[in-house]
């Protein structure tokens, strides 16, 4: 092909190698552009290499040039910056809801966001192989589906499944028909938001959802998951596990502040009782989830209130040492 048939797409082959090898320690001289274009079957030279760069900061590339012997070219800005591409990998990699397999594609993508020098260190600090990951490849998918089912006002209809000893699938006996309403992330699953004319308010894990379908029907109308309520109600949940809201009160140890904190929002009203310790009274849907997550911290926490919540610990507590 000649090379004036790939002129079209000189300005294109720049902005990728600026995007890909360039940085602040690294510029770009117009030679190294000339030469790349040339393995490309493009012609360049150094008048046409000033345009294109021109062209490209006039749309809106921030590429900043640096004079003198050992100058060039190099972008200044991304649409990620360093850090945040790798506070986006951390998230990719430690998620159990992604497979080992799409933890890696959307690494690789999130890759090509920055410099092949920044790209090589993130993939050298990258430790999928090895970590619990979902055995579900389709997630992805269904994450698209039910987004598109909210989107679309629709109720959706899928299969539901549980892991057998062999680690094969076991799909419960029948479809399952739902509203869907939102999505959440929760112990590093993700789940479902719903309202299922069977069950009421209810949720599911996402992973364990196959064969997706948006059916004609609108969603079932639902309040409680609706707009800030949606919010409200994932923090009640608790781990994700059901159980009766109640509002119960806690005794924490000073040195749990940031646990409260993180756990039950900066909203919390937390109680001064002594130099040692707060109160927190907080609504949540009280499960064995729940109380063995008090449990982990010992005598740093109590439950001062209500009494039928205190027999369920001391019981949970009681059917545990059984075992002993």
């Amino acid at each position: 092909m000649p090379k004036s048939d790939n002129q079209k797409l000189k300005i294109l082959y720049i902005r990728d190698y600026l995007q890909k090898y360039s940085h602040e320690g690294h510029p770009v001289r117009a030679n190294e552009l000339i030469t790349m274009l040339d393995k490309h079957n493009i012609s360049a030279d150094r008048k046409t290499i000033y345009s294109d760069v021109a062209a490209l900061m006039d749309y809106g590339d921030d590429i900043l040039s640096i004079p003198g012997k050992n100058g060039g070219y190099y972008l200044a800005s991304r649409n990620f910056e360093a850090p945040e591409l790798k506070l986006l990998v951390d998230a990719v990699q430690s998620s159990k809801y992604l497979t080992e397999r799409k933890s890696r594609e959307l690494i690789e993508k999130l890759c090509k966001e920055c410099n092949e020098d920044e790209a090589k260190m993130i993939r050298r600090n990258v430790l999928v192989s090895g970590r619990v990951k979902s055995m579900n490849e389709t997630i992805y998918y269904n994450v698209d589906a039910i987004q598109e089912a909210i989107g679309q006002n629709k109720q959706i209809t899928f299969r539901y499944f549980d892991w057998d000893f062999g680690g094969k699938r076991k799909y419960r006996e029948k479809p399952y028909v739902a509203s869907p309403y939102g999505l959440c992330q929760d112990n590093e699953n993700c789940y479902l938001l719903a309202h299922s004319e069977r069950r009421g308010i209810t949720h599911y894990r996402v992973d364990r959802m196959s064969d997706i379908r948006l059916t004609d029907d609108k969603r079932i109308p639902c309040p409680e998951l609706t707009g800030k309520a949606l919010n409200e109600h994932a923090q009640r949940l608790f781990f994700m596990f059901g159980g009766e809201l109640t509002d119960v009160k806690l005794r924490f140890h000073r040195k749990l502040l940031n646990v409260a904190v993180d756990r039950f929002g900066r909203d919390a009203m937390l109680i001064p009782e002594d130099e040692d310790h707060f109160n927190v009274t907080v609504k949540v849907a009280v499960s064995p989830m729940f109380l063995s997550w008090l449990l982990g911290f010992g005598n740093e926490v109590k439950i001062l209130h209500p009494q039928s919540v205190v027999e369920e610990f001391k019981a949970l507590c009681a059917q545990a040492l059984e075992q002993y």
